[in-house]
């Protein structure tokens, strides 16, 4: 493939080492894409202010799982849950059989209860603007998601449950511990389209590079699509390439292929 006009890039488990670091060598490969007119564009469930914290070279995203669309300082798009389901799913939590902390997220805050050291660390990963609730029905609105950080295993424990009491949102895995409701309008692959339409840029012409169940819309959306090597089998399945791990920073080595 031809070198791609806008490529969006899924973090842990695709762009970020295993240490959840983003590769020195992806900086020189960012002047690189800006000198060819070539736009790219983290794309994660992590919150504005995070990803704006961990690129503060760059002014494109797609933010909170595709509920959040930016690029040129200015919002392109945002999707909110509606807020009866919203409320309605947030009451519901308290009693579902598997151990979970809500983070409910606004556009430019997420909002949790008190929360154990451990947990409120792992948040803190994802989430650079926060208040912290005395009840979760004080949560600031538009709600533009419903993060879960599941003890045991989204996936197999809270997917299900979340389903089956909120069928009219959308519940996506963004890892083994992680799981995002959303409106079922919110996606990475409607956020990967609205940002090419913004940026005239047809579908043709972007690729998405991802490894977990939250990037397939976005690899289904996108002119070219690749899996990581340690991607969900069903990534791997829709993938136009699959390249090596996150740990061999395989991500830079094929955006140096095309950029160099």
């Amino acid at each position: 493939m031809r070198t791609p006009r806008l490529i969006a890039l899924d973090m842990d488990g695709t762009l970020l080492d295993g240490d959840g670091r983003v590769p020195d060598a992806f900086w020189p490969l960012l002047e690189s894409a800006r000198s060819r007119g070539v736009t790219l564009a983290p794309a994660s469930g992590r919150q504005l202010a995070s990803l704006q914290r961990m690129f503060p070279e760059c002014d494109t995203f797609i933010a909170e799982n595709g509920a959040v669309v930016v690029h040129g300082g200015e919002v392109v798009s945002t999707t909110a849950l509606p807020l009866d389901a919203a409320r309605n799913l947030i009451a519901a939590l308290p009693d579902a059989p598997f151990p979970a902390h809500t983070v409910i997220c606004a556009p430019e805050v997420a909002a949790t209860l008190p929360l154990p050291p451990a947990i409120d660390a792992e948040v803190d990963k994802y989430y650079a603007s926060r208040t912290t609730l005395a009840a979760l029905g004080d949560h600031p609105t538009p709600v533009i998601k419903i993060a879960l950080y599941v003890e045991t295993d989204a996936e197999r424990d809270a997917l299900p449950w979340v389903r089956e009491h909120a069928p009219e949102l959308r519940a996506v895995v963004s890892g083994k511990h992680w799981l995002d409701i959303m409106h079922p309008d919110a996606d990475k692959g409607h956020a990967l389209e609205a940002l090419a339409d913004t940026l005239g840029i047809p579908l043709a012409q972007t690729s998405a590079f991802g490894d977990f169940l939250n990037d397939y819309g976005m690899l289904r959306a996108a002119g070219y699509a690749v899996a990581m090597e340690n991607a969900h089998p069903d990534l791997k399945a829709i993938a136009d390439e699959v390249i090596g791990s996150n740990g061999d920073e395989a991500v830079v080595d094929k955006l140096a292929q095309w950029l160099k």
